[in-house]
């Protein structure tokens, strides 16, 4: 089995993704962006590491393509058009071609669904597991979009559905005794939207036009909508039944009613949270028309309120919804 050096690896595997002409074919140093948006960049950069990102058995090219998908969704929420991203690589040992050529088909599948171009990077030696690490780039909008920017009355939305991820990686973890109550179409589902993040970049135009503050979910709706309050010096009341669900989540969590938590708290849901001003600025509805009209349906899910203290999850009843779990945290104490 042939393995590759760096050298082979940057110039058979990864140079062919290089279409951007300041990428130079990865032959340079550095990639040159002459042609620069007129409202500038917005830059993000997100690691995933095997073992704790995703399961060192796991394809390497469905770990290629999440990488540049949860860094394509901050870019989603913050109504940035993503153009070209960086890359680190780093591994144990030389890779496999078989390896190598699997890694790079799931950055191609990347950028096909999200319009990206590999312009440059870096590939190392890991003293463990293997890692990557990606740096997205995308046109800014004319007014930036920040987690601080919400106020008192805002509208909570969020796209997609919440908690498959969560749930997909209870079933990968053998977490699962909601399994048994799931067809084999819902237990599908739920793998995929673990591995394979949706990021929602066609909502840009209804985010650019009508939300006052956004963020990607990516740690979990608690923790995520923690972190928009505080940047905006806010509190938030969620109503917990109001929160879009799959079919595949509505099986489990009738199976297995205390999974509600999964869904509030899990992460990799990788969908927006947006805080948009209510109806009487005429922004609320047209933001959900504007979502509707480009594909991407957006549910409302509560509000955001004066004070300080952690948003409340409410259930059926009105009751608050203790929660044990709050969220994902590297380093949490």
């Amino acid at each position: 089995m042939r393995r590759l050096g760096e050298n082979a690896l940057i110039a058979e595997i990864l140079a062919p993704l290089a279409t951007h002409p300041g990428a130079f074919g990865l032959s340079d140093d550095a990639a040159h962006l002459s042609d620069l948006p007129p409202n500038g960049l917005v830059m993000t950069t997100d690691a995933l590491v095997a073992g704790v990102h995703f399961f060192e058995n796991d394809d390497p090219g469905d770990a290629a393509y999440k990488a540049v998908a949860v860094n394509v969704s901050d870019l989603a929420a913050k109504a940035a058009k993503p153009f070209a991203y960086l890359l680190t690589l780093a591994l144990p040992a030389a890779p496999t071609e078989d390896w190598a050529r699997a890694f790079a088909e799931g950055l191609a599948r990347a950028q096909a669904a999200f319009g990206v171009s590999l312009i440059g990077g870096d590939t190392v030696t890991a003293r463990g597991p293997w890692w990557l690490s990606v740096t997205a780039l995308g046109d800014a909008p004319a007014r930036p979009l920040v987690r601080g920017g919400g106020r008192p009355g805002d509208v909570l939305y969020v796209t997609g559905t919440l908690g498959d991820a969560a749930l997909g990686l209870k079933m990968r973890l053998g977490l699962d005794d909601f399994a048994g109550a799931l067809s084999a179409d819902e237990t599908e589902h739920l793998a995929r939207r673990y591995l394979y993040p949706e990021p929602r970049v066609s909502l840009r135009p209804a985010l650019a036009a009508h939300a006052s503050a956004a963020m990607d979910l990516s740690d979990g709706l608690a923790l995520d909508l923690t972190r928009l309050c505080t940047a905006s010096g806010v509190t938030a009341s969620v109503d917990a039944s109001a929160l879009p669900l799959s079919e595949a989540a509505r099986s489990a969590v009738a199976a297995c009613p205390a999974l509600i938590e999964a869904i509030i708290a899990g992460g990799d849901d990788y969908e927006i949270l947006a805080a948009v001003p209510p109806d009487t600025a005429s922004h609320s509805l047209a933001f959900e028309a504007t979502a509707r009209d480009a594909g991407c349906p957006v549910f409302r899910i509560g509000t955001l309120a004066e004070g300080a203290s952690p948003p409340a999850f409410l259930g059926p009843s009105g009751e608050p919804l203790i929660l044990s779990a709050k969220g994902f945290e590297h380093f949490a104490l």
